[in-house]
Parts: structure tokens; sequence; C-alpha cells
């Protein structure tokens, strides 16, 4: 029972990544600015989109995305998965290293109602610098916490917050109990969710690790969907 159990989980998740977007994703250039310009990819539902989510990797943050669509660099869980909100009425950018993370968000409230930001990882040092365009919400998945609360500096400054966060995750700059510090940090405006098994190789900072969501891309993609439905 427990491995149909498994199964039955595992087939769902890869029917929701498997998913087509429902629209061509385009290429979308956002300009210069501090972060000297870049490209972004852009996934679109059918209808309205109901939400937007700004998508900025981890690492250095470069994925190499070409004039023509193409991506260099498609390990990390968050570009893997870019496609798999259309279906759920939700649009995605997902933004190149030298894109505007601030410029994105206001790119996306022409598309949907509410934006929200999605950082994975180093990513996170990011998010202080899209607060003043007022996103909607903010994601943090396997985030450097710890960087990212002085950045910010004054927890008030967040939207409402979610935090997803592996429990095996063992790189050294994204241990679970930073993720448990920082939501004491914002005095109960950030929730946290746990994410536990699938698989983990290499260096336990990389894309392959459980720091990366192996395995259960599934259940990370719908703990976000579920979050942007929530918000009013």
């Amino acid at each position: 029972m427990r491995f149909l159990r498994r199964f039955l989980a595992s087939l769902a998740a890869a029917m929701l990544l498997a998913a087509p977007t429902a629209q061509a994703e385009e290429v979308i250039d956002l300009g210069g600015s501090f972060f000297g310009g870049g490209r972004a990819l852009l996934n679109k539902p059918a209808g309205k989109a109901r939400a937007g989510l700004v998508l900025l990797t981890g690492g250095d943050g470069n994925i190499g995305v070409g004039a023509d669509g193409s991506v260099a660099r498609s390990g990390n869980w968050i570009v893997r998965t870019r496609g798999a909100y259309a279906r759920n009425g939700i649009a995605s950018i997902t933004l190149d290293a030298g894109a505007n993370p601030a410029k994105a968000v206001e790119y996306m409230r022409g598309i949907a109602p509410r934006v929200i930001v999605v950082a994975m990882s180093r990513g996170a040092l990011k998010v202080a610098d899209t607060l003043a365009a007022r996103p909607d919400g903010v994601v943090f998945a396997s985030s450097i916490l710890d960087g990212a609360r002085g950045m910010i500096g004054d927890p008030a400054r967040l939207p409402p917050t979610l935090i997803i966060h592996h429990k095996q995750d063992s790189c050294r700059l994204t241990l679970p109990e930073s993720a448990v510090t920082f939501q004491q940090w914002t005095g109960g405006k950030a929730r946290l969710i746990w994410i536990d098994g699938g698989s983990s190789t290499g260096d336990p900072c990389q894309a392959r690790a459980y720091h990366g969501f192996i395995g259960r891309e599934g259940q990370v993609v719908s703990a976000i969907t579920s979050f942007a439905g929530s918000l009013r």
C-alpha cells in the first residue's frame, strides 16, 4: 500500500510537470538598470492569468537564455518546472542573471492581478531589491535566509511570505534551522512548509541534492500554486 501511494504521488507529480504550457514560451528583454539588462522566459496560460510569478534561480543566476529561447543551464528545479504553472492559470517569468527583478515585478503587473516573487537559494539575496515594486507575496525555496534577512532589514517590509525548505538540506548556507530562525524573525508573517524525501547526489548545495528538491518538484510547485491562490 505504501508503494502504491508513492507510485501514485510520483505519477501525479510527473503529470503536473509534463503538462504543456497553454501558450508558446516567449523571450522577454527586461532592459538595463542596475542589473545591466537581460533576458527572461515568459509562460502564460491561455486565458487571463490569476497570478504571476517572478522566478529567481540560485547560484550566479546565469541560465543562458538565448535569443531563440534556448536555455544553456536548465538543471535548477525552478528552471525545469517553469512551465508547470500555466495549467493552473498562473503566468511565470524566469529571469536570467542580468534581468532586473524589480522591473520583472512591474512587467508582470500588466499580466496578472497579483505578483509573487519566488527565490531559490542565492536568488533570495535579490528579494530585497524587489520590495520597492511591492510584490503581493514572496516565496523562499531552499533559500539563503540569513543573508536575505540582513538585506531586507525589517520584516515589516515583507508581504505575505512562504518558506519552502527540505528537512534533509545539508548545504551549509541553507541548513533547516535557518528556515526556523527566519520564520521566527518575521513574527508569524511567514508560513513554513517542509519537504521530505526524494533523492540526493553530489554537492549538497547543487541542483541534484536535497537542496534542489529532486523527486519532490511536484510538491513544491503545488505549494507555490496554492500560496498564489490564497492571496487576495
